[in-house]
């Protein structure tokens, strides 16, 4: 008698809790062409330097759709295949790239230097925006974007940084479109800029 009095509202706050995770991961994951009705709150207003030494916030971003990505110049892997997988991607969109813009911004402020960044850059497509700024900064940048960033100690003096590694497709008025990362196959990850920027 007792279990079944405890089976129901268990039962209850298992079904609750699985709407609760499949609400969440629509809101914050969707796919390239999955967008609410509703606005996600994913994005906003930051103020940074761009790799240029210019001042540069969201506006310099709006009336195209953009990409941002979060990230350091000394990232072992991650960073850089992200990059280069974007820089491949927006070669295959041809003409179409030209209608999409990309921002890069460090979580490492310390060592990345507008200077660096630019070195850094050179390396990649010429659309994509180095980011850098304070600690401050970039901390409500990151805010903004819902990332996890932090500093991990490695061996004497130095470190590396932990971050979340996701792609924020935004809409040319800067709202959240979607997201992909460097793990997706090739053709979706393409597709998805295709949808973005004729839908941005």
């Amino acid at each position: 008698m007792n279990f079944r009095r405890l089976l129901v509202p268990l039962l209850v706050f298992t079904a609750g809790l699985l709407v609760l995770v499949v609400t969440a991961g629509l809101l914050l994951f969707p796919s390239g062409q999955q967008q609410s009705a509703g606005k996600v709150p994913v994005g906003g207003p930051f103020r940074l330097t761009s790799h240029e030494g210019k001042p540069f916030t969201e506006e310099n971003l709006k009336g195209k759709p953009f990409v941002v990505f979060f990230g350091f110049t000394h990232c072992p892997e991650v960073c850089p295949t992200t990059l280069y997988d974007l820089t491949q991607d927006m070669a295959a969109l041809g003409r179409d790239a030209d209608r999409l813009q990309a921002a890069f911004i460090t979580v490492d402020p310390a060592r990345d230097t507008p200077e660096l960044m630019k070195t850094y850059l050179s390396s990649f497509d010429p659309r994509i925006f180095g980011l850098s700024g304070t600690e401050d900064e970039i901390a409500a940048a990151a805010r903004a974007y819902k990332i996890y960033y932090r500093k991990v100690p490695t061996e004497g003096q130095d470190y590396t940084m932990d971050h979340s590694a996701t792609l924020f497709l935004m809409d040319s008025k800067g709202e959240f479109y979607g997201t992909s990362n460097f793990q997706e196959p090739e053709e979706t990850r393409r597709s998805k800029l295709r949808q973005l920027v004729k839908n941005g």
